[in-house]
């Protein structure tokens, strides 16, 4: 475990790397992040052994997530080359502005600092030590502490050497990037004070834990937190009509996916009233040869059971497709209707990680909205609807109700499955996260960010994304006009 002084060296070391990296150009700072993936990849079959060791996911989910990661760098790499994330906005003086006269006041994008990153357990890459916190943040420009995951610490410890070769051969400063571990150095991490943002991903619970130290400190900083979520999808009644069978076979993919532990899991779907028997025999039929294996840790397990026993307790719910708790456990599917979870909306709000949904039916077009109008902040939320609902008013008003409360809206799709690219949001209103950025994405290297506006310098001082002559051939807003200098190689 790292002692308060070995963080506080890693901090200050952070810090001092950041010092010399923050004027960095930005084909200095991409070449440092391709550096990275290819270190990454050079070690893959390693660390992919590993990860299989310590979270007994499958060879070709971790392979998958790797790739991610390494393509995530590389693209985020391609994104800063670019300049975009600079923002830079140059106003020219102008006796004649139409409030009076204005100064010469130039606006641009600066890295805040040392940032502390904490390791999920669900994604041992891409959430992890090289994952999208740390990515994001080392594209800004920042420092990055990472505190790893007590769920895959020898994975995480390799994954930290890697990122450290691939930065020392790219000739990225000492220190740029440090692996911290334990639960006192991950609060002595957040309370540092050279620490200026945090990024999490993690339970709710803990999550809000840290984000209440990072409010509290002397000077709080920004807390970037995806805490989970329901991720609620709702069955219009002419999608259940037309292709009942084919929406129940997907959803029992999709929150059986890595065995329910991904964060975007459906936790929730809304379909219109019926019998049971219309849901249980698909539902059997697709949960019968969907493949098992441990959770990621018995501390998940144990979480997984206990949060099954509560819901399955509450009024009205009852067990359609009844599970086990088993080393590997079998999925659960339990059901309940519109009118007992509005008499007791924690059943919408309580969240099962693990390979375990609630179907919840609804009778008419009011019990439907009761339920969405219930809903907490939501990573996800979907509608399936058939070709007639889009064209509907009904669906409008239904499809913002679920944008109000959630980070990504789907039409006909499944949660599950989060792509890196340049539209991406993964986020959402709280207890989805703590803030109202995304974490994945080429967005999400905005969040470590922060603008400044230098008024009245002379041209030779200017950073170069502000000066006229635009040595670093970024975008800049000139006087209102967006100007693109064509990109070298493009």
């Amino acid at each position: 475990m790292t002692t308060t002084a070995e963080l506080n060296s890693a901090v200050e070391a952070a810090h001092a790397a950041f010092l010399k990296a923050r004027s960095a150009t930005p084909e200095t700072r991409a070449t440092w992040l391709e550096s990275v993936a290819d270190e990454l990849d050079a070690e893959a079959s390693e660390l992919i052994e590993i990860a299989r060791r310590e979270t007994h996911l499958g060879e070709q989910r971790l392979a998958g997530e790797l790739r991610r990661s390494t393509f995530q760098l590389r693209l985020f790499a391609d994104e800063i080359r670019s300049g975009e994330h600079l923002d830079a906005t140059i106003d020219h003086a102008d006796p004649e502005w139409g409030m009076g006269p204005r100064p010469d006041i130039r606006r641009m994008n600066v890295p805040l600092g040392v940032v502390g990153v904490f390791g999920a357990s669900n994604f041992p890459f891409a959430f992890s030590v090289a994952g999208g916190d740390t990515a994001s943040a080392l594209a800004a420009g920042c420092a990055v502490v990472h505190k790893a995951h007590t769920a895959h610490r020898e994975l995480a410890a390799r994954t930290g050497e890697a990122v450290v070769r691939g930065l020392d051969k790219a000739g990225a400063p000492a220190g740029l990037f440090a692996l911290v571990e334990g639960r006192e150095a991950g609060v002595a991490l957040v309370e540092h004070p050279l620490v200026k943002a945090i990024g999490f991903t993690g339970s709710t619970a803990g999550g809000r834990a840290l984000m209440d130290v990072a409010a509290a400190r002397p000077e709080p900083i920004p807390f970037y937190g995806e805490l989970g979520g329901i991720n609620a999808v709702v069955v219009t009644p002419a999608a259940w009509d037309e292709r009942r069978e084919q929406i129940l076979a997907d959803y029992a993919g999709s929150f059986t996916l890595g065995m329910g532990q991904f964060c975007t899991k459906p936790g929730l779907l809304f379909v219109p009233a019926g019998e049971d028997a219309e849901l249980e025999e698909p539902l059997v039929t697709a949960l019968r040869d969907v493949p098992l294996h441990p959770l990621l840790a018995e501390r998940l397990h144990d979480g997984f059971a206990e949060a099954v026993g509560e819901v399955s307790s509450q009024p009205g719910v009852r067990v359609l497709v009844p599970g086990s708790f088993d080393e590997a456990p079998h999925p659960t599917v339990l059901v309940a209707e519109a009118r007992d979870a509005l008499a007791d909306p924690e059943l919408l709000r309580r969240e099962m990680f693990g390979p375990a949904s609630v179907i919840v039916r609804y009778a008419d077009a009011a019990e439907l909205h009761g339920l969405v109008d219930t809903l907490e902040g939501q990573l996800t939320t979907a509608i399936h609807g058939t070709d007639r609902d889009a064209a509907d008013e009904s669906t409008e008003e239904l499809s913002e109700k679920l944008a109000e409360r959630s980070g990504r809206v789907l039409w006909n799709g499944w949660p599950t499955g989060v792509t890196v690219s340049y539209a991406q949001h993964h986020g959402g209103p709280y207890p989805a996260t703590s803030s109202n950025t995304t974490s994945v994405g080429t967005a999400a290297i905005r969040r470590f960010l922060r603008p400044v506006a230098y008024q009245g310098w002379p041209e030779a001082r200017l950073p170069e994304p502000l000066r006229d002559d635009n040595p670093w051939g970024v975008p800049q807003r000139v006087d209102g006009v967006w100007k693109r200098p064509e990109r070298k190689g493009a």
